[in-house]
């Protein structure tokens, strides 16, 4: 069942990533927590089949670490590809 609070605990993560990040404006706010908690159900899933229980300090770092910094990552290509997407778009339509 702690599963659940590593789940809360990396959504609201990438809740304080989307709003902490710029370009919050180009991504929806639902993107960055649902990455992050995805993430962390798949690292948390991993380590607990690899033998580590609860009460390890390592899967609590680990299996929040690892979803901030691939969060990170994720909301900061996410944002240039949607700027580059929305410029040649502006450019096609001929606006702006």
């Amino acid at each position: 069942m702690f599963i659940v609070l590593a789940l809360v605990v990396a959504a609201a993560i990438g809740f304080a990533l989307h709003w902490g990040m710029p370009g919050r404006d180009l991504r929806g706010a639902a993107v960055a927590p649902l990455f992050a908690a995805g993430v962390a159900g798949v690292v948390w899933t991993a380590l607990t089949w690899a033998g580590l229980s609860e009460a390890d300090l390592l899967l609590w770092l680990i299996g929040l670490a690892v979803p901030a910094s691939l969060t990170v990552a994720f909301v900061a290509a996410l944002t240039r590809v949607r700027s580059a997407h929305d410029a040649r778009e502006r450019a096609r339509l001929g606006i702006g």
